[in-house]
């Protein structure tokens, strides 16, 4: 069965919605600086659409780099997690924004909650496990439901606490606070959520590890992302 076109019925070419879609995910550009930029290079692109391309291709883009990558981590991620909660307002009221990545700084899982607590932490690390499996180390924090969810799921003794064991982690907030402030925070729960799942998945795609490779190979690298992405939703 031929797979459907997502792009039909679209007068915008599939080229230019991936290019906005990325300009808008990937760096900390509000809707109508994307459309400031795409002005400079003739493209005649509304912030309106900005918005509704991203709500509509960012969640299939995301999903199609998961399923890509999902594999290969399962391989190759299992040696050390990292994980930690940040809190994230919403119209004034507090959430928690849970995320976990290998020791690599792949971003593996973002969960938001409205609590911080042992249930929050085992929605976190029950979907995480499933999807990937047991690492042999769980780098945490002091925080005691993370001792509490892993005693339940029989895994206390993967976890590990230290002074600077989690910089890893906490580095991996930085690019999402950066794009919060961009977008003057979020007004939804589930708006949150949408967006750091998108965020998270693009983040991976075309984090290269520039100071990890010599110049030649991160061009290389960088390139492949690009044509990678620019296959994304392919016919």
């Amino acid at each position: 069965m031929p797979k459907r076109d997502p792009f039909k019925y679209f007068k915008s070419s599939p080229e230019i919605i991936r290019l906005t879609v990325m300009l808008y995910v990937r760096f900390p550009l509000l809707q109508r600086n994307v459309e400031d930029l795409l002005h400079e290079r003739g493209v005649d692109v509304s912030y309106e659409a900005t918005r509704y391309w991203w709500s509509r291709f960012g969640p299939m883009f995301a999903s199609e780099i998961r399923r890509k990558r999902v594999q290969k981590l399962r391989a190759f991620s299992k040696w050390q997690w990292h994980v930690d909660e940040v809190f994230v307002k919403t119209k004034g009221e507090r959430h928690y924004l849970w995320r976990a990545v290998d020791h690599e700084g792949e971003v593996l899982e973002s969960v938001v909650t409205k609590r911080r607590n042992k249930r929050a932490a085992l929605k976190m690390l029950r979907k995480m496990m499933r999807r990937y499996g047991r690492p042999e180390v769980l780098v945490t924090d002091r925080f005691l439901s993370y001792r509490a969810a892993l005693r339940d799921l029989g895994c206390d003794n993967l976890q590990a606490c230290g002074r600077w064991l989690n910089n890893r982690i906490e580095n991996s907030h930085l690019p999402f606070r950066r794009r919060e402030r961009a977008m003057q925070r979020f007004r939804r729960m589930r708006s949150l959520q949408k967006f750091v799942a998108v965020h998270s998945s693009v983040f991976n795609h075309f984090n290269q590890g520039r100071a990890l490779s010599r110049r030649d190979i991160f061009k290389l690298n960088r390139t492949a992302a690009l044509v990678e992405w620019r296959s994304l939703g392919a016919a």
